[in-house]
């Protein structure tokens, strides 16, 4: 069942009557329960490619709530040590380490199948699938204009015309101004002063624009509200294969690959069951059917993509893209953003 947040008012009064129907004793004399939360900030069609494949293969019952990554990360933070949620399945370990003890640590069999960079070396943060960011451009509003890049964004002619989210509190968002960080830093310096001036630039093409939420990048340039958003590519990938009038744009400077990750809720109820969900989400069957029947890209070694995926070695990556230090400093990159977004006129 997909539940909004308001939801979660109900959940909480039902949760010990629907534990207490739908649990069993184990040999210890322990209920084990057969319910799960998952709170998710994933895309619909990754969800409802692996949660029902869960339910159907473990016989659990998945309770899911959609919501952007800060709204989902508010929330267990506000729970505190009465968590409605087991799940959380939103943003990687750079949006997230600051968050870390409101995790459980927990690392799956399965992690040592995983790409080598993306393996849980942190103890909380399971990477399970990658969203590289993109650019997502309007083809029928593009008209002669070059989109192939970062530097293409400063055109006057796409002012007010880009869609951009908050750094802040979109995981998309921190990760495409990092990438652009990288791609516009002297030597792909992020804290260079080439780096903040593209990103004054920017701003200032932007004509005060910042949408609310993250898929608001996606939807706005597909409905011809804005020729450029800068995003993730599984929504943009999926618009474009359904026929919508978009293309996938790799920026030339460079593109980040982030793990986004699953993690276990401290203090979770049903906290097997989570354990389960994650193992299952590493599983071959579930990272061979993501790979060849979806627009997300699985982590697991071995694993081949669909043929309308552009080819990972397509894809220009930074060569000094650090994600330890993006983690480390994500606090200071958000506020001098802050601050920069602020000084702009």
């Amino acid at each position: 069942m997909k539940r909004s947040l308001t939801g979660l008012i109900a959940l909480a009064v039902a949760a010990p009557l629907a534990l207490a129907a739908c649990s069993s004793d184990t040999a210890d004399g322990t209920e084990a329960s057969n319910s799960l939360v998952v709170y998710t900030a994933r895309s619909e069609a990754l969800n409802n490619t692996v949660i029902p494949a869960f339910e159907e293969a473990t016989g659990i019952k998945v309770d899911v709530v959609t919501a952007g990554t800060g709204e989902l990360v508010q929330r267990v933070q506000s729970e505190g040590s009465n968590p409605l949620g087991d799940v959380l399945w939103a943003a990687d370990e750079t949006m997230l380490s600051g968050s870390q003890d409101l995790f459980e640590e927990y690392v799956s069999s399965e992690d040592a199948n995983m790409q080598e960079a993306f393996r849980n070396k942190s103890g909380y943060f399971t990477p399970a699938f990658a969203d590289p960011t993109v650019m997502i451009v309007n083809t029928n509003l593009q008209g002669d204009m070059e989109i192939n890049g970062f530097e293409d964004l400063l055109n006057p002619e796409l002012k007010g015309k880009i869609a951009f989210g908050d750094p802040v509190n979109s995981s998309s968002a921190f990760q495409s101004l990092m990438a652009m960080l990288y791609g516009m830093g002297a030597d792909e310096d992020p804290m260079s002063d080439e780096a903040w001036a593209y990103v004054d630039s920017f701003l200032g093409n932007l004509d005060g624009k910042i949408v609310n939420s993250s898929s608001q990048v996606y939807t706005g340039v597909a409905g011809g509200e804005y020729v450029v958003g800068l995003t993730w590519e599984d929504p943009a990938a999926n618009l474009e294969k359904e026929g919508a009038p978009v293309k996938v744009v790799f920026p030339q400077e460079g593109a980040i690959f982030p793990g986004e990750s699953v993690q276990i809720i401290k203090g979770a109820k049903n906290l097997d069951n989570a354990k389960r969900f994650v193992d299952f989400m590493l599983s071959k069957d579930v990272q061979e059917k993501v790979g060849q029947t979806t627009t997300i890209r699985p982590l697991r070694e071995g694993v081949t993509l669909a043929d309308y995926m552009t080819p990972t070695d397509d894809i220009k990556l930074f060569g000094s893209y650090d994600e330890a230090w993006v983690s480390e400093n994500k606090e200071t990159i958000t506020q001098k953003y802050q601050e920069h977004r602020t000084s702009v006129k």
